[in-house]
């Protein structure tokens, strides 16, 4: 199969540091967050506001690329399951999937919240929730 290479836009920077003790989802206790953009990608994220709900699209860089199964949540009483079939973070391609609402902007620094991101995860992509850049 072909491979692709893909460059981060943005990194997160969280208090959360620790994979093991971070929430699963952003709607389990996730504290904000900020995504701070690369310099040379910091146009694109000119028109983001307050108020906005972003879909972002992470790198899981601590993630076991190797993981093909998992028990859900980790608890060992479920059965093991496919990870497609879950949201794990180990997977062959550990790209995360996270909604999340904008708070604050500060040039290429965008406050989140919603976001369960442990602090260093590269963000590769960004995007608005479908819908709500209609009127833009």
């Amino acid at each position: 199969m072909t491979s692709y290479q893909v460059r981060p836009v943005a990194r997160i920077e969280s208090p959360l540091t620790d994979r093991a003790t971070a929430p699963k989802q952003g709607d389990e206790g996730a504290p904000p967050s900020r995504v701070v953009f690369a310099p040379e990608f910091a146009p694109a994220a000119a028109d983001l506001r307050p108020g906005d709900r972003l879909v972002l699209l992470t790198w899981l860089h601590e993630a076991d690329c190797e993981v093909q199964a998992v028990h859900p949540r980790g608890d060992r009483d479920r059965p093991s399951t496919g990870v497609f079939s879950t949201r794990s973070p180990d997977r062959p391609n550990p790209i995360g999937l996270h909604t999340v609402t904008v708070t604050a902007v500060d040039g290429g620094t965008l406050t989140v919240t919603g976001l369960e991101a442990i602090d260093g995860t590269p963000v590769l992509d960004v995007k608005p929730v479908l819908g709500e850049v209609a009127e833009r």
